[in-house]
């Protein structure tokens, strides 16, 4: 897909360490992409823990993470959307909709794989310390599937159809599925334009959180748990 927002970078605008730390958790979505000039060294676990919403540990821990899942099958240290969609369903070969867009919002560099820093940088919104802002506007960029900046009814209506293509227990008429959208353009669209720009839908999410629930990972707090880092182990 791709596609890039004038306004990519909204979620990042808030930092969760303090002011110096400004859009610390997508802080890189804002360096364009430079396929052609040799990686740059990875950040370490502490810059990073400063730069977004995980501890130090928890970074680490997520280091362990991520060799697994960048190994599962190319075993090249690199995350690519065929091993992204495995680790997200659990079934080999298996997209969608969805797939296809976070993992172009996690690509970064926009080389079609993702690395150790863009990970944690991405996975840093789903953190339950991240504010609502920053995982509202992460999630506007997914339903905003033509890139316009806005989203319309059609895209809703193509992403909620994919969602529940791959999700045969919930069964939805296409009369209920259109009420749903209706419903919430009704209450999202303020302008009555016939779409929700960012700001409506801040203000919508801000009064309906529960509908970016998936927003929020809780096992991003127990990664320590299944992958310890070695400064919480007593070796006394």
């Amino acid at each position: 897909m791709g596609c890039v927002h004038s306004n990519k970078t909204k979620a990042s605008e808030a930092s969760p360490r303090s002011d110096q730390h400004a859009s610390a958790g997508t802080r890189s979505l804002k360096q364009p992409a430079s396929p052609a000039t040799p990686s740059l060294p990875q950040l370490s676990d502490e810059r990073l823990a400063q730069q977004t919403y995980f501890s130090e540990n928890e970074v680490h821990a997520l280091g362990k993470l991520f060799s697994e899942l960048s190994n599962s099958l190319h075993k090249d240290g690199l995350i690519h959307k065929d091993e992204f969609a495995l680790a997200l369903f659990k079934a080999q070969g298996q997209s969608n909709l969805f797939v296809e867009k976070v993992f172009d919002i996690f690509d970064i560099k926009r080389n079609d794989v993702i690395d150790f820093e863009e990970f944690v940088r991405a996975l840093s919104i789903f953190h339950p310390s991240a504010p609502l802002n920053e995982k509202a506007a992460f999630a506007f960029r997914i339903y905003d599937l033509d890139c316009t900046g806005s989203i319309e009814p059609g895209e809703v209506k193509r992403f909620l159809v994919a969602l529940l293509k791959d999700n045969p227990a919930i069964e939805l008429s296409e009369v209920e599925l259109q009420s749903i959208i209706d419903e919430t353009f009704e209450e999202a669209d303020i302008l009555r334009d016939g779409k929700i720009n960012p700001e409506e839908w801040q203000a919508f999410v801000q009064k309906n959180p529960s509908i970016i629930n998936y927003m929020t990972l809780p096992v991003l707090r127990q990664l320590t748990d299944k992958y310890p880092s070695f400064r919480d182990i007593d070796m006394m």
